[in-house]
Protein backbone atom coordinates (compact mmCIF):
# COMPACT_ATOMS: atom_id res chain seq x y z
CA UNK A 1 0.00 0.00 0.00
CA UNK A 2 1.54 3.38 -0.96
CA UNK A 3 2.05 5.81 1.87
CA UNK A 4 2.95 9.48 2.01
CA UNK A 5 6.67 9.93 2.39
CA UNK A 6 7.93 11.20 5.72
CA UNK A 7 9.56 14.05 3.76
CA UNK A 8 6.17 15.65 3.14
CA UNK A 9 5.71 19.01 4.84
CA UNK A 10 4.50 22.48 3.99
CA UNK A 11 7.63 23.66 2.17
CA UNK A 12 8.27 20.42 0.27
CA UNK A 13 6.31 18.90 -2.62
CA UNK A 14 4.45 15.66 -1.88
CA UNK A 15 6.32 12.45 -2.56
CA UNK A 16 4.40 9.17 -2.59
CA UNK A 17 6.41 6.10 -1.59
CA UNK A 18 5.39 3.03 -3.64
CA UNK A 19 6.71 -0.38 -2.52
CA UNK A 20 9.01 -2.15 -4.95
CA UNK A 21 6.73 -5.22 -5.00
CA UNK A 22 3.49 -3.66 -6.22
CA UNK A 23 0.51 -4.54 -8.39
CA UNK A 24 -1.83 -1.64 -9.19
CA UNK A 25 -5.01 -3.73 -9.48
CA UNK A 26 -4.29 -5.60 -6.25
CA UNK A 27 -3.82 -2.31 -4.41
CA UNK A 28 -6.96 -0.60 -5.76
CA UNK A 29 -9.19 -3.56 -4.92
CA UNK A 30 -7.66 -4.88 -1.71
CA UNK A 31 -7.47 -1.47 0.00
CA UNK A 32 -11.28 -1.38 -0.15
CA UNK A 33 -11.79 -4.94 1.06
CA UNK A 34 -9.42 -4.35 3.97
CA UNK A 35 -11.35 -1.19 4.82
CA UNK A 36 -14.59 -3.17 5.15
CA UNK A 37 -16.16 -1.96 1.90
CA UNK A 38 -16.83 -5.40 0.39
CA UNK A 39 -20.59 -4.73 0.21
CA UNK A 40 -20.29 -1.10 -0.90
CA UNK A 41 -21.10 -0.15 -4.50
CA UNK A 42 -17.96 0.27 -6.58
CA UNK A 43 -19.60 0.78 -9.99
CA UNK A 44 -23.09 1.43 -11.29
CA UNK A 45 -23.60 0.96 -15.02
CA UNK A 46 -26.72 0.97 -17.21
CA UNK A 47 -27.57 -2.62 -16.22
CA UNK A 48 -26.61 -3.03 -12.60
CA UNK A 49 -24.84 -2.19 -9.38
CA UNK A 50 -21.55 -3.94 -8.51
CA UNK A 51 -19.91 -4.08 -5.09
CA UNK A 52 -16.20 -4.08 -4.35
CA UNK A 53 -16.44 -7.78 -3.46
CA UNK A 54 -18.08 -8.55 -6.79
CA UNK A 55 -15.43 -6.49 -8.60
CA UNK A 56 -12.76 -8.60 -6.89
CA UNK A 57 -14.47 -11.81 -8.03
CA UNK A 58 -14.98 -10.57 -11.59
CA UNK A 59 -11.41 -9.35 -12.03
CA UNK A 60 -10.03 -12.59 -10.60
CA UNK A 61 -12.23 -14.61 -12.96
CA UNK A 62 -11.02 -12.58 -15.93
CA UNK A 63 -7.40 -13.06 -14.86
CA UNK A 64 -8.08 -16.81 -14.87
CA UNK A 65 -9.65 -16.54 -18.35
CA UNK A 66 -6.44 -14.97 -19.64
CA UNK A 67 -4.28 -17.61 -18.00
CA UNK A 68 -6.44 -20.34 -19.55
CA UNK A 69 -5.85 -18.69 -22.94
CA UNK A 70 -2.12 -19.05 -22.32
CA UNK A 71 -1.36 -15.39 -21.67
CA UNK A 72 1.34 -14.55 -19.17
CA UNK A 73 3.37 -11.66 -17.78
CA UNK A 74 3.80 -8.75 -20.22
CA UNK A 75 1.60 -10.22 -22.94
CA UNK A 76 -0.82 -7.62 -24.28
CA UNK A 77 -4.56 -7.53 -24.83
CA UNK A 78 -6.54 -4.80 -26.56
CA UNK A 79 -9.68 -3.37 -24.90
CA UNK A 80 -12.23 -1.64 -27.13
CA UNK A 81 -15.06 -1.35 -24.63
CA UNK A 82 -17.90 0.99 -23.87
CA UNK A 83 -18.21 2.16 -20.27
CA UNK A 84 -19.85 -0.78 -18.49
CA UNK A 85 -18.68 -3.00 -15.64
CA UNK A 86 -16.75 -5.03 -18.23
CA UNK A 87 -14.18 -2.25 -18.66
CA UNK A 88 -12.89 -2.25 -15.05
CA UNK A 89 -13.29 -6.05 -15.02
CA UNK A 90 -11.01 -6.55 -18.03
CA UNK A 91 -8.64 -3.67 -17.29
CA UNK A 92 -7.99 -4.58 -13.65
CA UNK A 93 -8.24 -8.32 -14.28
CA UNK A 94 -5.48 -8.14 -16.87
CA UNK A 95 -3.29 -6.10 -14.53
CA UNK A 96 -3.88 -8.66 -11.77
CA UNK A 97 -2.53 -11.32 -14.11
CA UNK A 98 0.51 -9.24 -15.09
CA UNK A 99 -0.97 -8.96 -18.60
CA UNK A 100 -0.86 -5.48 -20.15
CA UNK A 101 -4.25 -4.02 -21.20
CA UNK A 102 -4.16 -1.60 -24.14
CA UNK A 103 -7.26 0.57 -23.89
CA UNK A 104 -8.36 2.20 -27.15
CA UNK A 105 -10.92 4.73 -28.32
CA UNK A 106 -14.29 3.21 -29.27
CA UNK A 107 -14.95 5.83 -31.97
CA UNK A 108 -12.25 4.86 -34.46
CA UNK A 109 -12.22 3.08 -37.82
CA UNK A 110 -11.35 -0.49 -38.67
CA UNK A 111 -8.09 0.78 -40.15
CA UNK A 112 -7.19 2.44 -36.86
CA UNK A 113 -7.86 -0.76 -34.93
CA UNK A 114 -5.84 -2.85 -37.35
CA UNK A 115 -2.93 -0.43 -36.93
CA UNK A 116 -3.14 -0.62 -33.13
CA UNK A 117 -3.45 -4.40 -33.13
CA UNK A 118 -0.38 -4.74 -35.33
CA UNK A 119 1.57 -2.15 -33.37
CA UNK A 120 0.79 -3.65 -29.94
CA UNK A 121 0.84 -7.29 -31.07
CA UNK A 122 -2.11 -7.91 -28.78
CA UNK A 123 -2.97 -11.61 -28.55
CA UNK A 124 -6.57 -11.10 -27.40
CA UNK A 125 -9.07 -8.34 -28.09
CA UNK A 126 -11.98 -7.67 -25.72
CA UNK A 127 -14.64 -5.83 -27.69
CA UNK A 128 -18.14 -4.48 -27.05
CA UNK A 129 -20.72 -6.35 -29.16
CA UNK A 130 -21.69 -3.21 -31.11
CA UNK A 131 -18.06 -2.82 -32.23
CA UNK A 132 -17.47 -6.49 -33.11
CA UNK A 133 -17.98 -6.04 -36.90
CA UNK A 134 -14.90 -3.81 -36.98
CA UNK A 135 -12.76 -6.62 -35.55
CA UNK A 136 -14.13 -9.88 -36.95
CA UNK A 137 -12.22 -9.72 -40.22
CA UNK A 138 -8.94 -9.18 -38.34
CA UNK A 139 -8.91 -12.73 -36.94
CA UNK A 140 -6.62 -14.79 -39.15
CA UNK A 141 -5.39 -11.60 -40.79
CA UNK A 142 -3.14 -10.45 -37.92
CA UNK A 143 -0.47 -12.95 -36.87
CA UNK A 144 -0.55 -12.07 -33.15
CA UNK A 145 -4.34 -12.01 -32.67
CA UNK A 146 -5.62 -15.33 -31.32
CA UNK A 147 -9.11 -14.59 -30.04
CA UNK A 148 -11.82 -11.95 -29.66
CA UNK A 149 -13.91 -11.90 -26.49
CA UNK A 150 -17.27 -10.15 -26.73
CA UNK A 151 -18.77 -7.91 -24.06
CA UNK A 152 -22.54 -7.56 -24.00
CA UNK A 153 -23.33 -10.08 -26.71
CA UNK A 154 -25.22 -13.36 -26.52
CA UNK A 155 -24.08 -14.97 -23.23
CA UNK A 156 -24.46 -18.39 -24.80
CA UNK A 157 -21.77 -17.78 -27.41
CA UNK A 158 -18.41 -19.45 -26.93
CA UNK A 159 -16.52 -16.14 -26.85
CA UNK A 160 -18.99 -14.32 -24.60
CA UNK A 161 -17.12 -12.48 -21.88
CA UNK A 162 -20.03 -12.99 -19.47
CA UNK A 163 -20.01 -16.75 -20.10
CA UNK A 164 -16.25 -17.08 -19.65
CA UNK A 165 -16.25 -15.05 -16.43
CA UNK A 166 -19.14 -17.09 -15.01
CA UNK A 167 -17.27 -20.33 -15.70
CA UNK A 168 -13.84 -19.27 -14.41
CA UNK A 169 -12.61 -19.56 -10.81
CA UNK A 170 -13.25 -16.34 -8.88
CA UNK A 171 -10.02 -16.24 -6.89
CA UNK A 172 -6.59 -15.32 -8.22
CA UNK A 173 -3.23 -14.53 -6.66
CA UNK A 174 -2.05 -11.27 -8.19
CA UNK A 175 1.03 -11.48 -10.39
CA UNK A 176 4.32 -10.51 -8.68
CA UNK A 177 4.80 -7.26 -10.56
CA UNK A 178 6.93 -4.33 -9.46
CA UNK A 179 6.14 -0.62 -9.30
CA UNK A 180 8.22 -0.02 -12.45
CA UNK A 181 6.79 -2.88 -14.51
CA UNK A 182 4.69 -1.97 -17.54
CA UNK A 183 1.07 -1.85 -16.37
CA UNK A 184 -1.06 -0.60 -19.28
CA UNK A 185 -0.98 1.39 -22.50
CA UNK A 186 -3.13 4.21 -23.80
CA UNK A 187 -2.95 5.28 -27.42
CA UNK A 188 -2.65 8.99 -28.05
CA UNK A 189 -5.58 10.55 -29.87
CA UNK A 190 -3.59 10.75 -33.08
CA UNK A 191 -4.94 14.18 -34.08
CA UNK A 192 -1.76 14.52 -36.12
CA UNK A 193 0.09 11.48 -37.44
CA UNK A 194 -0.34 7.86 -36.36
CA UNK A 195 -1.47 7.16 -32.79
CA UNK A 196 1.35 6.44 -30.36
CA UNK A 197 1.22 3.64 -27.79
CA UNK A 198 1.90 5.44 -24.50
CA UNK A 199 3.36 3.02 -21.94
CA UNK A 200 2.57 3.50 -18.23
CA UNK A 201 3.95 1.64 -15.21
CA UNK A 202 2.18 0.19 -12.16
CA UNK A 203 2.93 3.07 -9.79
CA UNK A 204 1.35 5.77 -11.98
CA UNK A 205 -2.36 5.14 -11.34
CA UNK A 206 -2.27 5.61 -7.58
CA UNK A 207 0.10 8.57 -7.90
CA UNK A 208 -2.58 10.50 -9.80
CA UNK A 209 -5.04 9.82 -7.00
CA UNK A 210 -2.64 10.79 -4.23
CA UNK A 211 -1.41 13.97 -5.93
CA UNK A 212 -4.57 15.27 -7.60
CA UNK A 213 -7.78 13.46 -6.60
CA UNK A 214 -7.34 13.60 -2.85
CA UNK A 215 -5.76 17.04 -2.26
CA UNK A 216 -7.30 18.97 -5.20
CA UNK A 217 -10.69 17.31 -5.69
CA UNK A 218 -11.00 16.34 -2.06
CA UNK A 219 -12.59 13.04 -3.13
CA UNK A 220 -14.01 10.98 -0.26
CA UNK A 221 -15.55 7.57 0.36
CA UNK A 222 -19.04 9.08 0.44
CA UNK A 223 -18.77 10.57 -3.07
CA UNK A 224 -20.64 9.36 -6.13
CA UNK A 225 -18.69 10.33 -9.26
CA UNK A 226 -19.71 10.53 -12.91
CA UNK A 227 -17.31 11.17 -15.78
CA UNK A 228 -18.63 12.13 -19.20
CA UNK A 229 -15.09 11.50 -20.47
CA UNK A 230 -14.80 7.78 -21.18
CA UNK A 231 -12.58 5.29 -19.37
CA UNK A 232 -10.34 4.69 -22.39
CA UNK A 233 -9.07 8.29 -22.10
CA UNK A 234 -6.39 9.12 -19.55
CA UNK A 235 -8.69 11.80 -18.10
CA UNK A 236 -11.67 9.44 -17.87
CA UNK A 237 -9.62 6.55 -16.50
CA UNK A 238 -8.59 8.58 -13.48
CA UNK A 239 -12.00 10.20 -13.07
CA UNK A 240 -14.11 7.05 -13.23
CA UNK A 241 -11.80 4.27 -12.01
CA UNK A 242 -8.62 5.21 -10.18
CA UNK A 243 -9.95 8.15 -8.15
CA UNK A 244 -13.13 6.54 -6.75
CA UNK A 245 -11.36 3.24 -6.05
CA UNK A 246 -8.53 5.02 -4.24
CA UNK A 247 -10.96 6.08 -1.47
CA UNK A 248 -13.85 3.61 -1.81
CA UNK A 249 -16.26 5.96 -3.58
CA UNK A 250 -18.86 4.86 -6.18
CA UNK A 251 -18.54 5.53 -9.92
CA UNK A 252 -21.42 5.82 -12.39
CA UNK A 253 -20.64 4.45 -15.88
CA UNK A 254 -22.51 5.34 -19.08
CA UNK A 255 -22.10 3.33 -22.27
CA UNK A 256 -23.72 5.79 -24.68
CA UNK A 257 -22.26 8.97 -26.10
CA UNK A 258 -22.20 11.90 -23.62
CA UNK A 259 -24.91 14.07 -25.16
CA UNK A 260 -26.46 16.71 -22.88
CA UNK A 261 -29.66 14.65 -22.63
CA UNK A 262 -27.78 11.47 -21.67
CA UNK A 263 -25.68 13.33 -19.09
CA UNK A 264 -28.71 15.08 -17.58
CA UNK A 265 -30.43 11.70 -17.19
CA UNK A 266 -27.54 10.35 -15.08
CA UNK A 267 -27.19 13.55 -13.08
CA UNK A 268 -30.88 13.32 -12.12
CA UNK A 269 -31.00 9.55 -11.57
CA UNK A 270 -27.80 9.03 -9.59
CA UNK A 271 -27.23 12.55 -8.25
CA UNK A 272 -23.42 12.39 -8.31
CA UNK A 273 -21.42 14.70 -6.09
CA UNK A 274 -18.46 14.98 -8.49
CA UNK A 275 -18.90 15.50 -12.24
CA UNK A 276 -16.09 15.49 -14.81
CA UNK A 277 -16.70 17.08 -18.21
CA UNK A 278 -15.02 18.84 -21.11
CA UNK A 279 -15.55 22.42 -22.32
CA UNK A 280 -17.56 21.43 -25.39
CA UNK A 281 -20.00 19.44 -23.26
CA UNK A 282 -20.35 22.18 -20.65
CA UNK A 283 -21.20 24.67 -23.41
CA UNK A 284 -23.75 22.31 -24.96
CA UNK A 285 -25.35 21.58 -21.59
CA UNK A 286 -25.69 25.27 -20.77
CA UNK A 287 -27.26 25.89 -24.20
CA UNK A 288 -29.75 23.02 -23.80
CA UNK A 289 -33.39 23.79 -22.96
CA UNK A 290 -33.29 20.65 -20.76
CA UNK A 291 -30.69 22.14 -18.38
CA UNK A 292 -31.88 21.01 -14.93
CA UNK A 293 -32.33 23.47 -12.08
CA UNK A 294 -29.80 23.63 -9.27
CA UNK A 295 -32.24 22.05 -6.82
CA UNK A 296 -32.24 18.73 -8.71
CA UNK A 297 -28.48 18.34 -8.39
CA UNK A 298 -26.17 17.25 -5.57
CA UNK A 299 -22.93 18.47 -7.18
CA UNK A 300 -20.16 19.71 -4.94
CA UNK A 301 -17.25 19.54 -7.41
CA UNK A 302 -16.92 19.80 -11.21
CA UNK A 303 -13.79 19.54 -13.37
CA UNK A 304 -12.85 20.23 -16.96
CA UNK A 305 -9.90 19.21 -19.14
CA UNK A 306 -9.11 18.34 -22.75
CA UNK A 307 -9.36 21.93 -24.00
CA UNK A 308 -9.10 25.30 -22.29
CA UNK A 309 -12.35 26.23 -20.56
CA UNK A 310 -13.71 29.57 -21.85
CA UNK A 311 -14.14 32.05 -19.03
CA UNK A 312 -17.79 32.73 -19.80
CA UNK A 313 -18.69 29.03 -19.72
CA UNK A 314 -17.16 28.60 -16.29
CA UNK A 315 -18.88 31.66 -14.89
CA UNK A 316 -22.29 30.73 -16.33
CA UNK A 317 -22.04 27.20 -14.94
CA UNK A 318 -21.07 28.47 -11.50
CA UNK A 319 -23.90 30.98 -11.54
CA UNK A 320 -26.48 28.33 -12.50
CA UNK A 321 -25.36 25.44 -10.27
CA UNK A 322 -23.48 27.24 -7.53
CA UNK A 323 -20.41 25.05 -8.16
CA UNK A 324 -17.18 26.18 -9.80
CA UNK A 325 -15.58 24.18 -12.60
CA UNK A 326 -11.96 23.34 -11.80
CA UNK A 327 -10.26 23.72 -15.17
CA UNK A 328 -7.00 21.81 -15.54
CA UNK A 329 -4.67 20.27 -18.06
CA UNK A 330 -3.29 16.76 -18.22
CA UNK A 331 -2.18 14.53 -21.06
CA UNK A 332 -1.99 10.91 -22.15
CA UNK A 333 1.73 11.10 -21.46
CA UNK A 334 1.29 12.41 -17.87
CA UNK A 335 -1.85 10.29 -17.24
CA UNK A 336 -3.88 12.98 -15.52
CA UNK A 337 -4.05 16.63 -14.49
CA UNK A 338 -0.84 18.33 -13.36
CA UNK A 339 -1.88 22.00 -13.68
CA UNK A 340 -5.22 23.03 -12.22
CA UNK A 341 -7.50 25.54 -10.56
CA UNK A 342 -8.32 24.58 -6.99
CA UNK A 343 -11.38 24.87 -4.76
CA UNK A 344 -11.44 28.36 -3.29
CA UNK A 345 -8.82 29.51 -5.81
CA UNK A 346 -10.56 29.47 -9.18
CA UNK A 347 -9.54 32.07 -11.71
CA UNK A 348 -11.56 31.58 -14.88
CA UNK A 349 -9.62 32.17 -18.07
CA UNK A 350 -6.59 30.41 -16.58
CA UNK A 351 -5.59 26.79 -15.99
CA UNK A 352 -4.55 27.57 -12.44
CA UNK A 353 -1.25 26.57 -10.88
CA UNK A 354 0.89 23.40 -10.77
CA UNK A 355 -0.53 20.49 -8.78
CA UNK A 356 1.85 19.90 -5.82
CA UNK A 357 4.17 17.06 -6.74
CA UNK A 358 4.66 18.34 -10.31
CA UNK A 359 7.05 20.94 -11.67
CA UNK A 360 6.09 23.08 -14.66
CA UNK A 361 8.19 25.38 -16.83
CA UNK A 362 7.73 27.47 -19.98
CA UNK A 363 10.60 27.51 -22.47
CA UNK A 364 11.58 29.22 -25.70
CA UNK A 365 12.64 27.36 -28.85
CA UNK A 366 16.26 27.44 -27.64
CA UNK A 367 15.27 25.72 -24.39
CA UNK A 368 15.68 28.76 -22.14
CA UNK A 369 12.82 29.65 -19.83
CA UNK A 370 10.69 32.58 -20.94
CA UNK A 371 10.17 35.78 -18.99
CA UNK A 372 7.04 36.07 -16.85
CA UNK A 373 4.10 37.08 -19.04
CA UNK A 374 5.61 35.76 -22.27
CA UNK A 375 4.28 32.66 -24.08
CA UNK A 376 6.40 29.54 -24.00
CA UNK A 377 6.21 25.81 -24.57
CA UNK A 378 4.80 23.96 -21.55
CA UNK A 379 6.97 21.24 -20.05
CA UNK A 380 6.20 19.20 -16.93
CA UNK A 381 8.13 16.91 -14.60
CA UNK A 382 6.39 14.49 -12.26
CA UNK A 383 6.10 10.86 -11.14
CA UNK A 384 3.27 9.87 -13.53
CA UNK A 385 5.13 10.45 -16.79
CA UNK A 386 4.90 7.58 -19.27
CA UNK A 387 7.95 5.38 -19.70
CA UNK A 388 8.00 5.68 -23.49
CA UNK A 389 6.09 5.54 -26.74
CA UNK A 390 6.02 1.93 -27.84
CA UNK A 391 8.20 1.12 -30.82
CA UNK A 392 8.88 4.79 -31.55
CA UNK A 393 12.33 5.80 -30.35
CA UNK A 394 12.48 9.09 -32.24
CA UNK A 395 9.27 10.52 -30.77
CA UNK A 396 10.09 9.10 -27.35
CA UNK A 397 13.37 11.02 -27.29
CA UNK A 398 11.72 14.18 -28.60
CA UNK A 399 8.93 14.14 -25.97
CA UNK A 400 10.54 12.65 -22.84
CA UNK A 401 13.67 14.66 -22.14
CA UNK A 402 15.16 13.54 -18.86
CA UNK A 403 12.64 14.38 -16.12
CA UNK A 404 10.78 16.79 -18.41
CA UNK A 405 7.89 15.88 -20.70
CA UNK A 406 7.09 18.21 -23.59
CA UNK A 407 3.35 18.85 -23.73
CA UNK A 408 3.01 20.57 -27.11
CA UNK A 409 1.03 23.44 -25.55
CA UNK A 410 1.82 27.14 -25.36
CA UNK A 411 1.19 28.94 -22.08
CA UNK A 412 2.06 32.18 -20.36
CA UNK A 413 2.15 32.87 -16.62
CA UNK A 414 0.50 35.99 -15.29
CA UNK A 415 1.77 38.28 -12.55
CA UNK A 416 -0.03 36.25 -9.87
CA UNK A 417 1.41 32.92 -10.99
CA UNK A 418 -1.64 31.56 -12.83
CA UNK A 419 -1.02 29.79 -16.15
CA UNK A 420 -2.93 31.04 -19.19
CA UNK A 421 -3.44 28.75 -22.17
CA UNK A 422 -2.31 30.14 -25.52
CA UNK A 423 -3.02 27.17 -27.80
CA UNK A 424 -1.05 24.28 -29.20
CA UNK A 425 2.51 25.04 -30.19
CA UNK A 426 1.62 24.68 -33.86
CA UNK A 427 -1.67 26.63 -33.56
CA UNK A 428 -0.21 29.98 -32.49
CA UNK A 429 -0.65 32.77 -35.03
CA UNK A 430 1.78 35.59 -35.66
CA UNK A 431 -0.27 38.61 -36.74
CA UNK A 432 1.47 41.89 -37.52
CA UNK A 433 4.60 40.37 -35.98
CA UNK A 434 2.86 39.63 -32.69
CA UNK A 435 1.79 36.22 -31.40
CA UNK A 436 -1.97 35.76 -31.22
CA UNK A 437 -3.56 32.95 -29.23
CA UNK A 438 -6.50 31.30 -31.05
CA UNK A 439 -7.94 30.48 -27.63
CA UNK A 440 -8.12 34.15 -26.66
CA UNK A 441 -10.08 35.05 -29.80
CA UNK A 442 -12.32 31.99 -29.44
CA UNK A 443 -13.11 32.90 -25.84
CA UNK A 444 -14.11 36.40 -26.91
CA UNK A 445 -16.43 35.01 -29.60
CA UNK A 446 -18.01 32.49 -27.22
CA UNK A 447 -18.79 35.38 -24.90
CA UNK A 448 -21.38 36.61 -27.42
CA UNK A 449 -24.84 35.22 -26.72
CA UNK A 450 -25.31 34.03 -30.33
CA UNK A 451 -22.23 31.78 -30.34
CA UNK A 452 -22.16 28.17 -29.16
CA UNK A 453 -18.62 27.26 -30.27
CA UNK A 454 -15.78 28.86 -32.20
CA UNK A 455 -12.40 27.88 -33.60
CA UNK A 456 -9.76 30.23 -34.95
CA UNK A 457 -6.91 29.46 -37.36
CA UNK A 458 -4.67 31.52 -39.61
CA UNK A 459 -5.47 32.45 -43.20
CA UNK A 460 -3.40 34.39 -45.72
CA UNK A 461 -4.84 37.69 -46.89
CA UNK A 462 -4.31 39.19 -50.34
CA UNK A 463 -0.82 40.23 -49.27
CA UNK A 464 -0.06 36.68 -48.08
CA UNK A 465 0.04 37.85 -44.49
CA UNK A 466 -1.51 35.66 -41.79
CA UNK A 467 -4.71 36.94 -40.23
CA UNK A 468 -7.28 35.15 -38.02
CA UNK A 469 -10.33 33.45 -39.52
CA UNK A 470 -13.08 32.20 -37.21
CA UNK A 471 -15.28 29.17 -37.77
CA UNK A 472 -18.42 29.71 -35.71
CA UNK A 473 -21.22 27.37 -34.60
CA UNK A 474 -24.32 29.34 -33.63
CA UNK A 475 -26.77 28.50 -30.88
CA UNK A 476 -30.09 26.98 -31.97
CA UNK A 477 -32.46 29.55 -33.36
CA UNK A 478 -29.76 32.04 -34.39
CA UNK A 479 -29.47 32.81 -38.10
CA UNK A 480 -26.14 33.11 -39.90
CA UNK A 481 -26.15 36.48 -41.67
CA UNK A 482 -23.52 38.97 -42.87
CA UNK A 483 -24.87 41.38 -40.28
CA UNK A 484 -24.24 38.89 -37.47
CA UNK A 485 -20.71 38.26 -38.77
CA UNK A 486 -19.99 41.98 -38.61
CA UNK A 487 -21.50 42.16 -35.13
CA UNK A 488 -19.19 39.38 -33.98
CA UNK A 489 -16.13 41.12 -35.43
CA UNK A 490 -17.04 44.30 -33.56
CA UNK A 491 -17.66 42.27 -30.41
CA UNK A 492 -14.11 40.85 -30.51
CA UNK A 493 -12.64 44.28 -31.25
CA UNK A 494 -14.36 45.63 -28.17
CA UNK A 495 -12.67 43.03 -25.97
CA UNK A 496 -9.22 42.46 -27.50
CA UNK A 497 -6.42 44.38 -29.15
CA UNK A 498 -7.52 45.42 -32.66
CA UNK A 499 -5.04 43.21 -34.52
CA UNK A 500 -6.56 40.08 -32.93
CA UNK A 501 -10.07 40.28 -34.37
CA UNK A 502 -11.08 37.67 -37.02
CA UNK A 503 -10.92 39.20 -40.50
CA UNK A 504 -13.28 36.50 -41.78
CA UNK A 505 -16.09 34.60 -40.08
CA UNK A 506 -17.44 31.38 -41.54
CA UNK A 507 -20.58 29.84 -40.04
CA UNK A 508 -20.56 26.02 -39.91
CA UNK A 509 -22.81 23.35 -38.38
CA UNK A 510 -20.13 21.70 -36.22
CA UNK A 511 -16.42 21.85 -35.53
CA UNK A 512 -14.11 18.91 -36.29
CA UNK A 513 -12.88 17.38 -33.03
CA UNK A 514 -11.00 14.45 -31.65
CA UNK A 515 -12.91 11.96 -29.53
CA UNK A 516 -11.63 13.80 -26.45
CA UNK A 517 -13.37 16.97 -27.59
CA UNK A 518 -10.25 18.80 -28.76
CA UNK A 519 -10.78 21.00 -31.80
CA UNK A 520 -8.84 19.71 -34.80
CA UNK A 521 -7.64 23.01 -36.17
CA UNK A 522 -5.47 21.24 -38.71
CA UNK A 523 -8.67 20.09 -40.44
CA UNK A 524 -9.91 23.66 -40.57
CA UNK A 525 -6.58 24.73 -42.08
CA UNK A 526 -6.92 21.94 -44.64
CA UNK A 527 -10.45 23.16 -45.42
CA UNK A 528 -9.05 26.57 -46.29
CA UNK A 529 -6.58 25.03 -48.74
CA UNK A 530 -9.24 22.97 -50.51
CA UNK A 531 -11.91 25.67 -50.34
Amino acid sequence: MPELSSADHADSPPSIAIPREYNAAHDLIQRNLRAGRADKSAFIDDLGNYTYAELDRRTSAFANVLRAQGLGMEDRILLCLHDTIDFPTAFLGAIKAGVVPVAVNTLLTQGDYEYMMRDSRARVAVVSAALLPLFQTLVGHLPALERILVSGGNPGEQDSLARLIAQAPSTFASAPTTCDDVCFWLYSSGSTGAPKGTVHVHSSLIQTAELYAKPILGIEETDVVFSAAKLFFAYGLGNGLTFPMSVGATAVLMAERPTPAAVFARLRRHRPTIFYGVPTLYAAMLASPELPPREQMRLRRCTSAGEALPEQIGKRWAQHFGVDILDGIGSTEMLHIFLSNCPGDVRYGTTGKPVPGYQVRLVEEDGNEVARGQPGELQVAGPTSAAQYWNNREKTRATFQGPWTRCGDKYSQDADGYFVYAGRSDDMLKVSGIYVSPIEVESALIGHDAVLEAAVVGKEDEDRLIKPIAFVVLKPGREATPELAETLRKHVKSLLAPYKYPRWIEFIDELPKTATGKIQRFKLRARLKTG
